[in-house]
């Protein structure tokens, strides 16, 4: 049985064409802008290494400007205040001189500040990701080639997820993922280096950040460390602004919040795509809420999906009950509901014509190609599967935003309408 990853090699790409927010990264994802514009004249001079003038600084306000509209045209941008964020807080700062650019209309590319300064500049101030490490390191990021580990994030996923953080001015917020530092530097002018903390895991991304932020003229409180503990030190927070995808919310952001404040994270079952969840702290030491749209980030360095398992042995076949790209494409409710009855099973779709998804848990395993059903192991995962569609199906096929999670000391639970109406 072929591995999931032989057919994509980069996590993010899996959910693509699923919503908006369908690509980004850890410090973050999402779908959308044109193709880089250079085409033959710009890819020949990159490939001959001719250096072309920086001109990007020239028209910095307007650029920035202009992006800013395009948020706003798209929804994404509503807050004035942050509109005055992206002025203050110019994305080029936090990008690195080679990089990988990832658009949504079209392949990725290499820029490199040096070689090609205005096709750089393009690609820093379009609405898409770039992504600024591989492998977590091991890999030069400039030839685009390995798993994505960290990123500058597209301007639309930061302003959105930052408007649906809606911090009140004072408010102490607690980042998880410093990433390139440029979504602690806009939470820094909205409101005071003094009232944001971020934590970042890898010691590099960390360094480059601290570097970014201090050239910007900003000074948060950065940690180096793992993002899952929080930060107690200077706890409590009114809000918890997550940048990388969690299957299971650390109770720890729980504790170091305040009651009535909010976290704010990308929801990144293994199944399917992602979710944006607003979660409000109660008095009981639980927290609560409901899930707010698509989201797609890389995830948190302890929770990344585990590898399938080998198998080399044989395996049960059958006819699958009802046609898979049904169950796979009923909608974003279906997905959630799945995820929330198997929230053990992970799953991985196909890029070719044919249709083909895998699942995997533990030590049992699925591989479905068009109808045809293969498992091993002691668990029947597509069999799973499909009872859990029937089953949304059963509760009247209900939407994704029917649907909460709630954390508590002993773990977290999906729900369907309302918080005591727990999805077993």
């Amino acid at each position: 049985m072929p591995r999931p990853w032989t057919i994509a090699r980069r996590g993010e790409k899996r959910g693509q064409g699923r919503g908006r927010q369908a690509a980004e990264a850890c410090g973050t994802a999402e779908a959308g802008q044109a193709v880089h514009p250079g085409e033959a004249d710009e890819g020949k001079r990159r490939r001959s290494g001719e250096r072309r003038r920086d001109t990007g600084q020239v028209n910095l306000r307007e650029r920035i400007g202009a992006l800013a509209d395009t948020l706003a045209a798209n929804g994404e941008l509503t807050d004035e205040k942050w509109r005055a964020a992206l002025h203050a807080v110019p994305r080029h700062l936090f990008a690195p001189a080679v990089a990988w650019a990832e658009p949504y209309a079209g392949p990725g590319y290499r820029i490199d500040r040096d070689i090609d300064a205005s096709a750089w500049w393009d690609a820093v101030y379009a609405d898409h990701p770039i992504i600024t490490q591989l492998d977590d390191g091991a890999t030069e990021v400039g030839g685009g080639e390995g798993v994505y580990s960290s990123s500058l994030s597209a301007p639309g996923v930061v302003v959105d997820f930052l408007e649906l953080l809606s911090p009140y001015d004072g408010d102490r917020v607690l980042e998880i993922g410093t990433g390139t530092g440029w979504t602690a530097g806009l939470l820094s002018h909205r409101l005071g280096d003094g009232n944001v903390v971020s934590v970042e895991i890898d010691p590099a991304v960390h360094e480059r950040a601290a570097a970014s932020l201090k050239k910007a003229g900003f000074g948060p409180r950065l940690v180096l460390g793992d993002g899952a503990d929080g930060w107690a030190e200077q706890a409590p927070y009114d809000r918890v602004h997550v940048t990388c995808g969690v299957r299971e919310v650390p109770y720890a952001w729980v504790e170091q919040t305040r009651p009535g404040g909010a976290i704010v994270l990308p929801w990144m079952p293994g199944f399917e795509p992602g979710h944006k969840l607003w979660l409000t702290v109660g008095r009981d030491g639980t927290a609560t809420g409901r899930f707010a749209g698509g989201a797609h980030y890389m995830m948190m360095r302890a929770q990344r999906v585990p590898a399938p398992p080998e198998h080399e042995g044989g395996y049960g076949r059958r006819a699958a009950t009802v046609d898979p790209r049904r169950v796979l494409r009923a909608g974003l409710g279906a997905d959630v509901a799945i995820a929330g009855c198997l929230p053990d099973v992970s799953a991985s779709l196909g890029t070719g014509e044919e249709f083909e998804i895998w699942l995997w848990a533990g030590r049992s395993g699925a591989w479905i190609t068009g109808s045809e059903v293969r498992q091993f192991g002691a668990r029947n995962l597509w069999d799973e599967v499909e009872e859990a569609f029937f089953r949304w199906v059963e509760w009247g096929s209900p939407g994704r935003d029917r649907f909460g999670l709630t954390v508590t000391p002993d773990g977290q639970h999906l729900w369907l309408d309302r918080p005591d109406n727990v999805i077993p």
